[in-house]
This record gives C-alpha cells, structure tokens and sequence, in this order.
C-alpha cells in the first residue's frame, strides 16, 4: 500500500464510531431485548446495527473487515490480508444491559498482525480515544458536535499519557471477569508497593485507563478476543504503554487462526 494518507483513515474510523454509537444511544434509551450466544454472552439489537454502519461506513477503503459479529470468516482466507479493519461494535454489552454507560465502539486497522490506528468512543459521555503509528495518542471528552473535523479534534485533544498527580500504584480490573490468577497478581502487587489502589470498570476502558495514565497496569489473566483489545492495544502502545503476553516480553498478534486472545499485560514503561 502506499503512503496513504492514513490521517484520512483515521477520519474515517472515528466518523464511524460517531455513527455506530448514536445508533447504539438510540436502541440504549429503549426497552431492548437480549439474546444470548452459544456461550452465553448477551447480544442485542445494537451490536447488530452498529455493526452494519461501521461496515457500511469503512467500506470504500477497501480494506476488508473482521468483527465479532462477522468472525466466520475463513483462516485461510483472512491470513493473506496485509491490512484489515478489526471490529467490536459493542464492546461492554453486559454493561450496555446493565445500562450504567461502560460500554465503547472499537475500531482498530491492523497491518501485518499489529494494530496501527486506533479509535474507541464512548457513546453515554462523547469521550473519544484515538491513536495512529507515528501521530500518537489522544483523548478528546464529550464530542457533541460529530461533524467535527478530524484536524479540529486532534486540536482539541489531549495528548496520552495525560500528566496525572498520583500517588498510588494503581491496577485496573474488568468489572465481569476475575480470574484466581488475577487476584493473585493484585496480592503481588500489594506486596510490593506500600499504597496500591485497585479500579474495576468494564469494556476496553480498561486499556484507555493505562494508556492516559490513571492505571499503572492491567493485567487480563482471562479469555478476550482479538477484536476487544484491538483499538485499545493500538491506543495504549502509541501512549507508551507495552502489551505483552502472559509470561513473556512478546506483543500480543492479531489475526491468528484461534481469534482468542492469550493472556496478557498492559503496563505503563514506568510501572
């Protein structure tokens, strides 16, 4: 691919993600159902419907597309794709039921197994993240108007990490999931440092949260997949932040024959 203009790319992304997150508000402040998967994870008319505006809307870049709600597509022929896009239109939809707001459209594009671009949007309070190999990464809070230029959001935002006075080791959590390795990184943690101040909160918030820096560190010891930790892998690692896996020092990978992710640590380079 060319030197494209990536910057358009990443317009194109949080354009999408302003899109697919009035769509979600819309059905939020109704009486929706939900169904549940074979794994019995919930599922609703939102992730269905954000995720056909995101495809609607990325479309003309020619890039294909992989989303949990598309993921049936074959190894054999994603493993050729050089770059993709990576979707969760609804990441948090246990939160989306529970209605209290911790729920994000990711949207990430992957270039040879690795997350270059980055957006997650926060539909309830209009907070955006975004972040692009060789720009950085941003946070802009409560975008009203969605009409906004790409050059006036990077304007507007506030480059990650964030300068946050803080003296605790901080460690965020998944308000869902909790693993016996898990609590046992918290116990470690406890050990080594003399104030540790432990966070829970839902969705891919989590990998924002060490990415501007109010967490030192996010350990997920339990299942994800890829299309999860995409955008905020992407957003993290171009704020400073590594993303290993579990017991060693390589980056997580993207676009593997299992989509499920391994266990993993994202940590700020201080922590």
């Amino acid at each position: 691919m060319k030197k494209n203009n990536f910057n358009d790319l990443l317009d194109t992304a949080i354009k999408a993600s302003f899109l697919g997150g009035k769509k979600i508000l819309e059905i939020y402040n109704t009486n929706f159902s939900v169904e549940f998967k074979d794994d019995m994870s919930p599922l609703t008319l939102a992730d269905k419907k954000c995720n056909e505006i995101i495809e609607e809307s990325l479309k003309h870049t020619g890039f294909p597309l992989l989303s949990e709600e598309g993921s049936s597509i074959d190894y054999e022929e994603r493993k050729e794709w050089k770059y993709f896009w990576l979707v969760d239109p609804l990441d948090g939809t246990k939160e989306f039921v529970k209605r209290n707001g911790e729920f994000t459209v990711n949207i990430a594009l992957i270039h040879n197994n690795l997350p270059i671009l980055g957006v997650i949007y926060t539909p309830v309070t209009g907070d955006l993240y975004f972040a692009l190999e060789g720009l950085g990464s941003y946070k802009i809070n409560g975008i009203i108007n969605q009409k906004i230029s790409l050059e006036n959001i990077i304007s507007s935002a506030q480059k990650l990490p964030l300068t946050i006075n803080k003296r605790d080791y901080t460690i965020v959590g998944s308000r869902s999931h909790m693993s016996q390795e898990t609590e046992d990184f918290f116990q470690l943690k406890k050990k080594e440092y003399n104030s540790v101040n432990i966070l829970s909160v839902g969705s891919s918030l989590k990998l924002c949260m060490v990415a501007e820096g109010n967490a030192d560190v996010y350990p997920r010891y339990a299942p994800t997949m890829e299309w999860d930790t995409a955008a905020g892998h992407a957003i993290a690692k171009f704020a400073g932040c590594s993303i290993t896996q579990y017991g060693s020092y390589d980056e997580v990978l993207y676009n593997k024959k299992d989509l499920t992710n391994p266990w993993f640590l994202i940590e700020r380079s201080h922590a």
